[in-house]
Parts: structure tokens; sequence; C-alpha cells
């Protein structure tokens, strides 16, 4: 204990909180996506991400007061009623200024979490001048991505079986096509399903929507970093539902243009309405992260 408490005082405490520091620094820089006994959030790559990560400590830090308050009580009143230290306990039944901060103190908790979390949610929700449309539709398995804005472009993005996977690829979250759009740019992602609900849901974009038939549901992403993104649908939808994963690759607004005239190529239909290539080419990403072609 005496050599813990040095160490704290000393220059362990400073130690400790560079390496933490340094830690977040390198998590921010890779792909977003699941580590191996990750702890907390994957770090934010959008402003809504943000928000919802800050608003996310603040609850940590009111629920963990509240939980230390309640155990105090309870550790008090187990040491100080027990019916040796209180043989002859209170007949007393009600106590009205009790009553009353029981009742008036959770609500104002209530209240002021609910005043930035209306906020919040508006927030996510209002489509601020969208540079550009996206168009997601979920099927049992698989998702379809929709370039309203670019004459209609359509693919399908399909898992790459494990049997398939080349190095440097993810298991159960690398995927054929992945999703391609510009960095630093509002766009406004419409969301819908053909069979069953699915979600598509990014975890370091702070967008979770459901894919529901007959709906056209709406959010909105500004992605502050090229790179490569991952995410999953978590609405249990069928058997496969644990295989339509989702990767978005953010690249550079002066690079993409060259991927979209590349892509209208490569997923061009023939006059039988059948897909003349399957797969297109991902530029490279900062992180040196990209999808290679991958046949389904």
């Amino acid at each position: 204990m005496l050599r813990l408490k040095t160490w704290l005082t000393g220059n362990g405490w400073a130690l400790l909180v560079r390496t933490l520091g340094a830690t977040s620094v390198a998590a921010a820089a890779e792909a977003a996506e699941p580590r191996p006994w990750q702890f907390g959030m994957q770090p934010p790559a959008t402003v809504v991400e943000e928000r919802l990560s800050t608003f996310h400590d603040a609850l940590l830090i009111i629920i963990a007061l509240i939980t230390a308050f309640v155990l105090g009580l309870l550790v008090y009143v187990i040491l100080r009623f027990n019916h040796r230290n209180n043989p002859a306990p209170s007949r007393t039944s009600h106590n009205t200024v009790v009553e009353m901060l029981w009742t008036v103190v959770p609500v104002l908790i209530l209240v002021i979490i609910a005043i930035p979390s209306f906020k919040l949610m508006y927030y996510m929700d209002r489509v601020p001048n969208p540079e550009m449309t996206i168009k997601v539709t979920g099927h049992q398995w698989y998702w379809s991505y929709e370039y309203p804005d670019q004459d209609g472009l359509t693919f399908d993005s399909n898992i790459i079986p494990e049997a398939e996977l080349k190095p440097g690829q993810k298991r159960l979250l690398d995927v054929d096509n992945p999703l391609v759009v510009p960095a630093d740019t509002i766009i406004r992602v419409q969301i819908t399903g053909t069979d069953v609900i699915h979600s598509w849901f990014v975890p370091s974009f702070g967008v979770q929507e459901y894919a529901i038939v007959g709906r056209l549901n709406e959010s909105w992403m500004k992605i502050e970093h090229e790179g490569t993104y991952y995410g999953q649908c978590n609405q249990i939808c069928g058997v496969n539902h644990a295989f339509m994963p989702i990767k978005v690759v953010a690249v550079a607004k002066d690079a993409f243009p060259r991927w979209i005239e590349d892509a209208k190529k490569k997923f061009a239909r023939r006059d039988d309405g059948e897909d003349a290539v399957r797969v297109a080419a991902v530029p490279e990403v900062p992180d040196g992260t990209h999808s290679a072609p991958a046949g389904n």
C-alpha cells in the first residue's frame, strides 16, 4: 500500500496519464472496428458521435454518484440500525422532509438529463443542408447501396466468406463492395428494407436506423477523417443476421469523383439486366486499409 501511494504521488501518475492519452490517440488513428477486450465506445468519426460520447460520459458520472450515494446509505443503515446497535427500533412510519426529498431530487435529476438529451435527439434527427444522398436497403442477408445523385448508381454489398478472405481482410466484417463516401461532407442517409426489419448501425458514426419495409427512415453523417469504418446489422433479422456487416470507406473529396466514374463503368448493367461487373476497386485511404476485389 505504501509503495502504491509513493508511486501515485510521484512520477507514476503522470506516466499513467501519458500512457492512457497515447493509447486513445493510437486507437483513434486506426480503423474504427471492434477490438479484443475493448473498453468503452469506438473513437468518434462524426460530430454526432462526439456529442453522443460526451453525453454518455456525463451520464456515467451521474450514475456513479447515484450508485455511490445509495451504497453509502445502505452501508449506514446496515451498521447503524442492525439489531445489536438498535435493539429498540423506532416506530416512525412517515417523514415529510425525507419523502419530499426522495421525490423531488430524482425528478430534478431526470430533468437535468432530459434537457440535453432532447437537444441531442433533435440534432441527430435534423439533416443540416445535405451535400449528397445515399440510399441503404436491407435484404436477407446483405445490403444494397444507391447513389441517387450519381445517376442512380447501385450495387450490393455482401460479406466475404471466411474461406475466401485474403491477407488483411477482417473476418465477419469485410465485404466485397464497401460503401464509399467523401470525407468532410454532409451526407443524408435514407434507409429502407425489402423483407424483415434490419438495422444499419455504424458505431463510430453514431448512426443507427431501422430498415423497414414500406418506410424510408433518414439519418445523416459527416465523417471528419478519411479511413475505414465498420458496423453490423444490430436487429435480429433471421438465421444469417450475424453475416451482413457494414464497411464504409471515407476518401478525400478529390478522390471520390474518380471512384464514382470507375464504379459507374464496373457496376454497369447489360441489356439483359444482369450486372456486368460486381466489384469496383476502392481507393487507398491514409491508414493503408482498403478492400481487395473479391468475387461473389
